[in-house]
């Protein structure tokens, strides 16, 4: 038959025949998580600009009676002399000392120990590790300052030979224990979502169990792992009770990890009792939260920075 004929028939057989059409499916319940989406993330916004002006309109006017390079750079915290001198140099130094070594220690052993328990270690292990892992994220930070002065305390108090426990020391590694449990929860999970052909592929081409875990799994599970380091180094920088009992309390700078010092959480807390509310003390502290603000947004856009270079680099692979 002539592809023209053949063409008419098929017109004609199919002008008779409608075609099918399929219900379409209601939206209304996907409308719905999408506005239930919307809001939650509008509701944060808006907490965090809440946060943000409170923190403006009660810490500013501190700058009206106390010049900022005082306020940023002075050594001396004296709100009870005349006139009241604030100086938030030695909280400040002794929040970095604290938040930086606890980094240093809770990052390395937090990721390690996800890849053990994601990639390593047998199912009966995991099962019980990953719950006692858990456990840990929820032990009460006082509790974890009754520990380090029962415990940790007197051990670094006789290591280093020192006159008290009391260090920022103690406090960053009490402070590294706490953010263990998010830093391994959060890590394994983004391990476990590695997809298992990269890591089929790996041994395909001749890749030990250790190269496949360095060079694909944690590559593969980057933004997963510097999450987790978020919320760690946040937890480190936030952290109050802990350090209000371990780090000593010390007003003056500190020049090494083992001296007594106070982190700006330590002195928010110590204070904000005795100030008069919305005198000069009061103001100061409120000031001191702006820094804390700025401190966390600060790592936030460093994670964020480091996240993007990772992604770019692993795209031109």
């Amino acid at each position: 038959m002539p592809w023209s004929k053949l063409k008419d028939s098929d017109n004609k057989t199919n002008a008779g025949t409608s075609p099918k059409r399929f219900p379409r499916r209601s939206r209304h319940g996907e409308r719905i998580i999408e506005g239930i989406i919307t809001a939650n993330g509008l509701i944060a916004i808006v907490v965090l600009v809440g946060v943000l002006f409170l923190l403006l309109r009660t810490g500013l006017p501190v700058f009206s009676h106390t010049p900022p390079w005082e306020f940023f750079f002075g050594t001396r915290w004296y709100p009870v002399s005349e006139p009241p001198t604030f100086g938030i140099m030695p909280f400040f130094v002794s929040t970095l000392w604290v938040a930086g070594i606890s980094t240093l220690i809770a990052i390395p052993l937090g990721v390690g120990c996800a890849a053990y328990l994601a990639e390593v270690a047998p199912a009966h292990v995991r099962e019980a590790v990953k719950p006692i892992i858990e456990l840990l994220a929820g032990v009460p930070s006082v509790v974890m300052g009754f520990i380090g002065l029962a415990l940790l305390s007197p051990y670094v108090q006789s290591l280093f030979n020192l006159n008290t426990g009391l260090s920022g020391l103690t406090a960053a590694i009490m402070l590294s224990l706490m953010s263990l449990p998010i830093i391994v929860s959060v890590s394994e999970d983004a391990l476990n979502a590695v997809p298992h052909s990269f890591r089929e592929a790996s041994y395909a081409l001749g890749a030990t169990k250790w190269e496949t875990i360095i060079h694909v799994c944690i590559p593969g599970a980057i933004s997963g792992i510097a999450a987790s380091i978020m919320l760690g180094v946040g937890r480190a920088i936030g952290e109050t009770m802990t350090v209000l009992m371990v780090a000593g309390g010390a007003l003056a700078v500190p020049a090494s990890p083992t001296d007594p010092m106070m982190p700006m959480t330590a002195a928010i807390a110590s204070g904000i009792g005795n100030a008069v509310r919305g005198g000069p003390q009061y103001q100061a502290l409120f000031a001191i939260g702006i820094v804390l603000f700025i401190m966390t947004l600060f790592v936030n856009l460093i994670a964020d920075r480091v996240l993007e270079r990772q992604k770019r680099k692993f795209a031109r692979t």
